[in-house]
């Protein structure tokens, strides 16, 4: 109950401790040589979450994407063989349903709807469930969510190879949804026949995360 209550007194207070912080920020990242401010909001990067109590760290000897489920083809890629995929990179704010953004954001990465094509979606398949190698996380998309232009299985993120504390080497990107629904350590995408909530849903979050139109929020669109 404490964290829970922690997090309802962020979700109230962020919009205004965020228009305090952001000059802040944004100045000591400029002069900052330790890096240390890229993991702070609006300071040019993102804060670290994790659910889990630790979180292995995975790479190309050893990660694997599997899609299964109400597919024809199941399929587990290597993050070779997804980087040898057709890319497509999107520039767009962040949004955490905390009230913290992060403006003009890069991501690259292949899109869902190209996976679900590969793997032949059932007639039966309403929704996708991604599950994660922490071991704790999960999200879900209706089907048609799943196949917008503008999700991706991410490989990169701010010109970069996405790292392990950002949820590399392979996480989903949502653009424009809040950032909850953009799992991190993506380890599998299964197709369903409903959509199953996922872990901060159950949580109280809702499981339609549009930015500005959920949670409450009134936030600007992302995407």
């Amino acid at each position: 109950m404490g964290t829970l209550g922690l997090g309802a007194l962020g979700v109230a207070a962020a919009p205004v401790l965020q228009r305090g912080l952001e000059g802040f920020l944004g100045a000591v990242s400029d002069n900052d040589p330790t890096g240390l401010t890229g993991l702070l909001p609006n300071g040019g990067g993102f804060r670290y979450y994790s659910v889990a109590a630790s979180v292995p760290v995975r790479g190309p000897a050893d990660y694997r994407l599997t899609v299964d489920g109400l597919v024809e083809r199941p399929h587990t890629y290597t993050l070779a063989d997804l980087r040898a995929l057709p890319q497509t990179r999107l520039v767009r704010d962040v949004q955490c349903v905390t009230g913290w953004r992060v403006p003009g954001t890069p991501f690259q990465g292949v899109r869902l709807a190209d996976l679900l094509d590969a793997a032949g979606v059932r007639s039966t398949a309403r929704a996708i469930r991604f599950t994660c190698f922490d071991g704790t996380y999960s999200e879900s998309l209706t089907l048609d969510q799943a196949r917008r232009p503008d999700v991706l299985v991410a490989l990169r993120m701010q010109d970069k190879d996405i790292g392990h504390d950002h949820g590399g080497p392979v996480r989903l990107y949502v653009a424009p949804m809040y950032f909850y629904k953009s799992a991190k350590w993506l380890s599998g995408i299964t197709v369903t026949d409903r959509v199953l909530p996922g872990y901060w849903e159950h949580l109280g979050y809702d499981v339609d995360a549009w930015v500005g139109k959920s949670n409450g929020r009134t936030d600007d669109p992302t995407g």
